[in-house]
């Protein structure tokens, strides 16, 4: 390891094995490079005796370098705001221990609802129906009982027992969770399948566990395509599921509102709308030109921030890319706003100042501009707005319907320069800023003048 370590030019692929019939894969364009990489030694040097974390002195880093996949899940956790970096390594092992045992006691429960939950195995088919009856799916029963084969006769027998075993479901939060199973199974089977890691049926079923486990606990969002492509790092990363659970929910604390349905919209159209008046901001006549094209309501970028252009790069480039925005955007409050409600949370800690230092840069450009109306955009927003305004004279020269958007950004798969692409986004989101403070105080001085 020392000796990987010590190349300069480690392509961080290299950690994440691709199978040898996939040769299509995109191909990494980040490197792992000593002195530039947070290293194990650099991490550990961030820690004092009673294991408080100075996060600040590790996010420069890991904006320049990325993480050395030896320590990625554990600085993940922090960045995701899993852990407070005010609190002693003692804090923090009992919170781990009790983050285990609920999530346990979620599985536990999933397990009572549906066998196959924690079994090892997981199904493709449906095994309800929205009324709450047991389907008898030769696809499920196979899944469920794949040592016997399925004959016509002991088909038949195993459909009879499961009938009278199996009487009507009238829990319409049960039949919802169970009506979202097998479409776990059918992304999982298609998730990463180009990795080593995934040859092997128990990590299938780990991660079909979690986002089953995810489905339950979190019911108004409930299971959305893409969520596997966000939870399967976190599987690869975490040995211990309970800890890839939870690492997950805190990426979801950011990203649920983009799986909500409300009636027919998908929350995700916020962000789009978010993203159309950024580039209304800072590229006019691109915007224009989208909108007389009929792509006013930006749909084509909506995979980008879905499964935060998981598909744009490769599988260690987009590890680099999701670090180096979570970086950028940490706010050292970030576990204390998870921890506690708004109304639960003393008036004195509400509105106190941060630590600059303690902020990421895109956080600290925020702060530094005054803004106080509504939250701040995310990162990934910006992100994908320099990836049009990179594509900007393509777009307006040879783009003649939205069909040609798409292809024109199709070509940006597997072609991402994730460092190239959060520079971009840093120096939007501060000609974004600055332009609607200048906007703003037009507005205000005409205000006033009337």
């Amino acid at each position: 390891m020392n000796i990987l370590w010590k190349d300069p030019g480690l392509p961080t692929d290299s950690f994440y094995e691709v199978r040898a019939e996939c040769t299509d894969v995109p191909k990494t364009k980040f490197k792992i490079k000593s002195g530039k990489t947070l290293s194990v030694r650099k991490w550990q040097s961030a820690f004092s005796p009673e294991g408080y974390l100075d996060i600040g002195q590790t996010l420069g880093r890991i904006y320049r370098g990325g993480i050395h996949p030896t320590i990625r899940g554990e600085v993940w956790e922090f960045l995701l705001g899993c852990f407070d970096p005010k609190s002693t390594t003692e804090e923090r092992e009992e919170i781990r221990l009790t983050r285990r045992e609920e999530y346990y006691r979620l599985k536990e429960l999933c397990t009572y609802m549906f066998p196959l939950v924690g079994s090892g195995k997981f199904i493709t088919a449906p095994v309800i129906t929205e009324d709450g009856v047991a389907t008898q799916d030769p696809v499920v029963l196979l899944e469920a009982n794949p040592e016997n084969l399925m004959t016509p006769t002991n088909q038949a027998t195993v459909a009879s027992n499961s009938t009278t075993s199996c009487p009507k479901e009238e829990d319409k939060k049960i039949i919802q969770w169970k009506l979202t199973l097998h479409q776990i199974g059918l992304d999982v089977v298609r998730t990463d399948r180009t990795l080593v890691f995934y040859e092997k049926q128990e990590n299938l079923a780990k991660l079909w566990d979690v986002l089953s486990v995810y489905a339950w606990f979190d019911k108004e969002v409930g299971y959305g395509q893409g969520m596997s492509d966000l939870c399967s790092p976190m599987i690869m990363l975490l040995e211990d599921e309970a800890d890839a659970f939870w690492c997950f929910e805190r990426l979801m604390r950011r990203l649920r509102g983009n799986f909500k349905c409300v009636g027919s919209s998908v929350g995700v159209e916020s962000q789009l709308c978010n993203l159309a008046n950024v580039i209304q901001v800072v590229d006019p006549k691109l915007h224009a030109h989208l909108e007389h094209l009929g792509g006013g309501d930006y749909l084509f970028a909506f995979r980008m921030l879905m499964v935060l252009f998981r598909r744009e790069v490769s599988f260690g480039d987009s590890l680099y890319l999701w670090e180096m925005m979570w970086a950028l955007e940490y706010d050292p409050d970030l576990y204390t706003q998870y921890e506690e409600s708004d109304s639960e949370r003393p008036e004195d800690a509400k509105g106190k100042p941060k630590s600059s230092k303690q902020c990421g840069k895109f956080e600290r450009e925020y702060l530094r501009s005054g803004a106080k109306v509504g939250e701040p955009l995310p990162i990934s927003v910006f992100l994908v707005a320099s990836v049009l305004k990179e594509k900007s004279v393509k777009l307006l020269t040879e783009a003649k319907g939205l069909d040609d958007v798409v292809k024109i950004l199709n070509d940006t798969s597997g072609n991402l320069d994730a460092r190239k692409a959060c520079s971009g986004a840093m120096k939007l989101h501060k000609k974004y800023l600055k332009k609607v403070k200048m906007e703003k105080a037009s507005a205000e001085k005409g205000s006033a003048a009337t």
